[in-house]
Order: C-alpha cells, then structure tokens, then sequence
C-alpha cells in the first residue's frame, strides 16, 4: 500500500545506496528509471542516481545475467567513445491481467514495457464468481500454452482489477441476488491457487486504470493529478508526489462516490450521472441493442444521436467533479479516460474543458483537463503491471522523471 512522502523522505527513498545488502532496492532504482525513460546509458544512469561507477556496472552485469535488461545500438556522437544505451528486455518479465467489469472481462498477459502481448474478451449479463473464474482458468491455459517454456517461467504473477465491493453492484433478485452477493465471501487468490500456482495480486479496477496511466500513458508528466475513469460506473484514482496513492483501506480516488444534485435537487453521486450504465440505458429504451457498447474493435458510430447528448451531460458533471477534488488538494492536472472509443474520449475532455470556464473557480487554481493515453484497456493492463511493479519497480516514481 503506498503511503505519502514529504520532499526529504522521497529523495531518500529514491537515492541509490552502495552500502552492501541493499542492492534490491538498488536494482529496483535502475528498472524504475528504465522503465520511466525507455534508454539510458551507464553513465547517466550512475549520475541519476547518485551510485558509484562501479556499483552501477555490477548491478547491471546482474540484471543482464538474469535477462531482465539488455544493450541497445551505439550512440556516436562527435567525439569520445559512442554511447550504449540500457534499455529493460521486454521478455524478462511477464505478468497476467484480469479486469472484472461489469458488463465484460478481459485477460491479457502483458511485459515490463507495457506492451499486451495477446488477449482475451468476454461479455456476460452480470460477473457471476463461476463464470469469472472459468474464464480465467480457461484463459490462463491458453495464453501460457501460447508461449515458450522459457517464456512461461518469466510469468512473475497475476493481477485482477476488480470493483470496490462488487457484490453491491447489480438489480438482480432470488437466486441470483445470492449467488451474486457471495462475491463479498470470495477470497482471490485461494480460487485462484484451485488452477494456479502464481502469486495473486488484487487492486481496485479504477485504481488499476490509474496505475496504468502512470506508468505507460500520460502520467509521468505531472507530479500530482486526479484521473477519472468511465466505465460502466464511473471511478478514479488520485496520485500524490508521483505516487498512486491508494489509501489506508485501498479505496483513495473513489472519485465516483463524489456528491452531485439530480434535475430535481435530489442528492446523488458522480456514478449515477456520470456513467456509462447511463447511455446503455437510453440505448436499451429507444429500442436498440447496447452491446456494441461492450464489443471489441469499440464502434459507437451507430449510436451517435445516443452518445452525443451523453457526452455533453457527463461533460458538465467531470467539470464540476474537477473543481470539487481541487479544492482539497491543487491537482496540477485532471485525466479523463474511459472504455470509449478515443473519438468519444476526445470529445469529452473538450467538452468538460469548454463547461470548466463558466464554473465557479473562486478560490481556486483552475486544472488541465488532459486526455489519458492508455483507453479502454487500462483496467486490465494496469491489474496486469501489478505483479510486475511489486516485485520489480520502486513503490514510488518520484522524482525519478528529474533524475
């Protein structure tokens, strides 16, 4: 869980070490920065973090040996030797995603770079526990039979982004209203450990996004933001000196539980006007099909009179969403993503942009209203790097885009 760090703690948590014994940590620092800045050479690498030399030389002789870095082509410049770039080996390390939505379910297995190397889609109803879980286990056998044996032993775990207390999200009665609910009573990684022997990682499906965004979209640009993800409901995550700051419970960012006023004054939430469980609903009464909504290439075309007036409405409410969270804490930024197509995504930051100008700012630094870069898949491929950022990535990337 990670917590929050004055500017001196940061720096410490961040600064290399050559005492002996805390080379984890140090060989964390050097994937971080690789991850962060794609290629660096020792040199730099060595300056960034404060290591000695030959520290730096060790670590990465280590990492190399272990297939989890490799050497890019030459830089020459004009005088002295050319420079060798380090750069992370996208098949050391792979790790399994799952996103529990509520309409539809996605696994993928993704790398240490962020790249999804396959995938896998289902749509149902409602998440019932069995049919998740069958689609996991089902999932899993194909997309490690997919692979090598030497590929398959670089798996490192598996992640499931899955909504804060899922068991309350649905309409159903009798029977299934039970069945449903005993979501709550479902411990992961035991039904997991039926099929599997891989580490188990749970994280809250908006929170997942967030991680996401952080780490392979646009995050690595601001220091502080909140970041709004639509989907079925919407939800967020909030991130605090380059950190994704997920909470004393792991609920932080549970940005869809924000106040708002139906037509009628009556109190309500963001999800409740904010969703996309709305514009399904209006598609179902006009007498359409919804499920292109869920479908996979995403194609909204043929709902436009639907989506329009969705956009312009949910846009109203993230600007006033926008303001509220800024005025806890000056976001530098606010990131809108969702699982839209990226034409709607972009529609709908301009929007909110264009709405956030008549708000009542007094008082306040009025935010960026930015697009996210990572889209629909961001829930999966943020369960996904999970595995991968516990067991081989600092637990913050502060400072690391300075160094």
């Amino acid at each position: 869980m990670f917590q929050t760090m004055d500017g001196e703690s940061i720096r410490k948590q961040i600064a290399g070490v050559n005492q002996s014994g805390v080379r984890d940590h140090n060989e964390r620092l050097i994937l971080s920065l690789l991850q962060r800045h794609r290629a660096v050479p020792a040199a730099d690498l060595a300056r960034r973090t404060g290591l000695s030399k030959p520290t730096v030389s060790t670590i990465l002789r280590d990492l190399e040996e272990d297939g989890l870095i490799r050497r890019g082509a030459p830089v020459r410049g004009k005088v002295g030797k050319p420079s060798i770039p380090i750069e992370l080996e996208p098949d050391g390390v792979l790790s399994i995603g799952l996103k529990i939505g509520r309409r539809s379910a996605d696994l993928l297995l993704l790398d240490i770079c962020g790249n999804v190397r396959e995938q896998l889609h289902t749509t149902y109803d409602y998440p019932m526990p069995d049919a998740v879980f069958d689609f996991l286990k089902e999932g899993l056998e194909t997309l490690l039979g997919n692979l090598s044996a030497k590929l398959r032993g670089r798996v490192c775990g598996i992640g499931i982004g899955t909504p804060f207390e899922l068991w309350k999200w649905h309409d159903l009665v009798g029977l299934s209203a039970e069945k449903f609910r005993s979501w709550k009573d479902i411990h992961f990684a035991a039904e997991v450990g039926v099929f599997s022997d891989l580490p188990v990682f749970v994280v809250n499906d908006a929170t997942a996004a967030c991680h996401a965004e952080h780490l392979y979209g646009h995050g690595h640009e601001f220091r502080d933001y909140a970041y709004f993800f639509i989907g079925s409901f919407v939800g967020g995550g909030v991130v605090l000196n380059g950190t994704v700051f997920e909470g004393n419970q792991g609920n932080a960012g549970a940005l869809g539980s924000m106040r708002s006023t139906g037509p009628l004054g009556e109190a309500q939430q963001l999800i409740d006007v904010a969703s996309i469980h709305l514009l399904e609903a209006r598609v179902t009464e006009s007498g359409m099909d919804p499920s292109a909504l869920w479908q996979q290439p995403q194609d909204w075309s043929s709902l436009s009179r639907h989506v329009e007036p969705w956009i312009g409405q949910t846009a109203q409410e993230l600007a006033k969403a926008s303001l509220s969270i800024c005025s806890v804490i000056d976001f530098e930024a606010v990131l809108i993503d969702g699982a839209f197509p990226s034409d709607v995504r972009d529609q709908l930051v301009e929007r909110t942009r264009r709405y956030l100008v008549n708000q009542d700012k007094r008082g306040l630094i009025e935010p960026q209203i930015v697009a996210g870069e990572v889209g629909h898949n961001a829930r999966g491929i943020g369960a996904a790097s999970s595995p991968i950022f516990s067991q081989f990535l600092l637990n913050t990337n502060a400072g690391l885009s300075a160094m």
